[in-house]
């Protein structure tokens, strides 16, 4: 026999599974093959057959079969100790695997960009809340280039982006949709036009902005690439609430997510400004690291945020 022929195939060749293990440690204990069967919830034939099959793998005979029930033979009592060793083995790691799992499904870390952690995380985490109220969730608010780092550098177990396109070195599914308006406070000359403001107005207009780096900036850079490019800002803030603040304020235009600013526009502390051309939207979407499929609380949050959960 060459080395190749007596190594080949690894352990699960050569050494038997856990359950035919378990069998014959029951068979030693009740000195039964019918009571063993019945234990572990195997027929009699089955556990005929898998006790046989094991001694051929092994090259060895482990029982003596007579009518009187089954006895272990001198073999078959050596590797019986041996197979306890392994049952033992096998149970610890079952235990320390499920005290990960329990570890894992008791804390949930999710990294949101600002529009989402303000205006639709709340809703999700408060029905996981509901459903799994021993999770501690943490919660890291930044923009989608922010996400998208805590993420990779798993610091986070699920993000959540907006912007043009899943980042690099992520997966990621669209939950959402979103539309981005112009707006301004009452008084500011463009709510008070006739015609709409063209987008090549709007790209030499400056503007009260997010910073580089969030999923609002992208999307706008990106649709008034054609037209020159963004103005430099009247002021660039660093989250959705300061935007919102400065722009009912009188500081000048801004372009939000109408997802942020419902309540301005019913309270007309801001107008919606016509436009004449598409202001882009935006999906809204869950990343996680590449091949690394969310689990646990984070896989249950992800569910939470499909229409008609």
């Amino acid at each position: 026999m060459t080395d190749a022929e007596g190594t080949g195939g690894g352990l699960a060749h050569r050494v038997p599974d856990l359950g035919a293990l378990e069998l014959l440690l029951a068979v030693a204990r009740l000195g039964s093959l019918g009571r063993a069967a019945r234990e572990t919830g195997v027929s009699q034939p089955a556990a005929s057959g898998r006790i046989r099959s094991m001694e051929r793998m092994l090259g060895v005979t482990l029982l003596e079969r007579s009518p009187r029930g089954s006895r272990l033979t001198a073999a078959g009592a050596l590797v019986t100790d041996w197979a306890r060793r392994i049952v033992e083995s096998a149970e610890a790691f079952d235990a320390g695997v499920g005290a990960l799992r329990d570890r894992r499904d008791s804390r949930l870390t999710v990294a949101a960009s600002m529009t989402i952690a303000e205006y639709l995380l709340p809703g999700w985490l408060i029905a996981l809340r509901t459903e799994r109220p021993d999770t501690a969730v943490s919660l890291r608010a930044g923009n989608s280039a922010a996400v998208a780092r805590m993420v990779l550098d798993a610091e986070a177990d699920l993000g959540f982006v907006e912007g043009l396109g899943v980042p690099p070195g992520l997966e990621g599914t669209v939950i959402a949709r979103d539309r981005l308006l112009v707006v301004a406070a009452p008084g500011h000359p463009w709510t008070r036009r006739r015609e709409p403001v063209a987008l090549a107005e709007l790209a030499r207009t400056g503007l009260v902005l997010r910073e580089p780096g969030s999923g609002t900036r992208q999307v706008l850079d990106a649709a008034l690439a054609e037209h020159g490019g963004l103005a430099p800002p009247l002021l660039e803030l660093a989250s959705t609430t300061a935007v919102k603040a400065a722009a009912v304020s009188g500081a000048g235009p801004a372009v939000l997510s109408e997802l942020a600013v419902g309540e301005e526009l019913s309270a007309r502390r801001l107008i919606e400004v016509a436009v004449d051309g598409p202001v882009p939207g935006r999906a809204l979407r869950a990343v996680w690291p590449r091949g690394a499929r969310p689990a646990g609380p984070a896989r249950r949050l992800l569910a939470l945020t499909r229409p008609g959960r």
